[in-house]
């Protein structure tokens, strides 16, 4: 029998009055998969989150995480659910180990030691486990949070924004601890304002805008179809009235030109029929997230 996927949205509509916040949105996860849910601020991304949370309800449409309504079975739901939000918490009084030990304890679980001490090692937290909450830095706190997140080894974990000041290296870090945690099968919603970081961790996208789902893909192939890569050539004599279509710019000695992610250097040299003799350097610059986003949106708007 076919096991249920770790998240399936259908239609998930929430409005507030005569404001649709989110409108008839569905995508699922697969097991082990990292699916990105990016847009603009107000696009409704927190939203979707805290309504699987049931922090909101749904105005219509469902929610199922692994086959079971958070809104009908709540304790079930969260119980398989690792959640960080992008505001941070605050636990005052208590110290870092003693935070996920009583965590840990709200799901029923008594955890070793050495289980507490792999999260804090895996997060950077060891050297600070004996410290107070008040007492950490804002990335010791979201770094905190994602500790507490899989404290009871959740199989879906939700991140919203969870680099959100965070240094690059401690960035870094917690992109290899994501690629482990995808290795264990474990699967993760993602927003994030840092594309290169949906570009790193997630196999499939969704872009919100106003509350609505534009596209959902592969990064691969949101990439080949949304975006432009650009190649730029310095040439040994100049060229002061070339004109092409795939040209963007240009000043003295070099061509600036905007091409499809496929094409390549000699296919580009055919077309603009320039010999490759003439070309004294070259520079590469592929298509980005940024450029799938600014294409999509702004298609949208028009």
């Amino acid at each position: 029998m076919k096991q249920p996927d770790p998240l399936v949205l259908k239609k998930l509509t929430k409005k507030y009055g005569a404001k649709t916040a989110v409108d008839e949105v569905s995508f699922s996860i697969k097991p082990g998969e990292v699916f990105g849910l990016l847009g603009p601020n107000g696009a409704g991304k927190t939203t979707i989150i805290s309504t699987i949370m049931t922090l909101q309800n749904a105005s219509s449409g469902s929610v199922e995480v692994f086959g079971v309504n958070p809104e009908i079975k709540p304790r079930v739901a969260k119980a398989l659910i690792g959640y960080v939000p992008q505001e941070l918490v605050h636990h005052g009084f208590f110290n870092v180990e003693q935070v996920l030990d009583y965590h840990a304890q709200y799901f029923g679980i008594r955890k070793k030691a050495s289980d507490i001490s792999y999260l804090l090692h895996k997060l950077d937290l060891y050297v600070h486990r004996k410290k107070m909450v008040n007492q950490l830095s804002g990335g010791m706190k979201r770094r905190l949070m994602i500790a507490k997140a899989l404290i009871h080894e959740p199989k879906l974990l939700l991140l919203d924004e969870p680099s959100a000041g965070v240094d690059l290296e401690l960035r870094n870090s917690l992109w290899e601890f994501i690629h482990e945690l995808k290795n264990k099968n474990i699967s993760i919603l993602l927003t994030t304002h840092y594309l290169e970081e949906a570009e790193q961790l997630c196999d499939r996208i969704g872009i919100l805008q106003h509350g609505r789902l534009r596209r959902v893909d592969k990064v691969d192939t949101l990439l080949e179809q949304h975006s432009s890569k650009r190649i730029s050539l310095m040439l040994k004599t100049p060229k002061t009235s070339f004109s092409h279509d795939l040209l963007e710019s240009t000043d003295a000695f070099n061509l600036h030109f905007r091409v499809p992610p496929k094409m390549g250097i000699q296919e580009l040299l055919a077309k603009i029929a320039i010999p490759y003799d003439e070309v004294l350097n070259l520079q590469v610059q592929p298509g980005t997230l940024e450029d799938v986003m600014e294409n999509i949106l702004n298609s949208e708007e028009k």
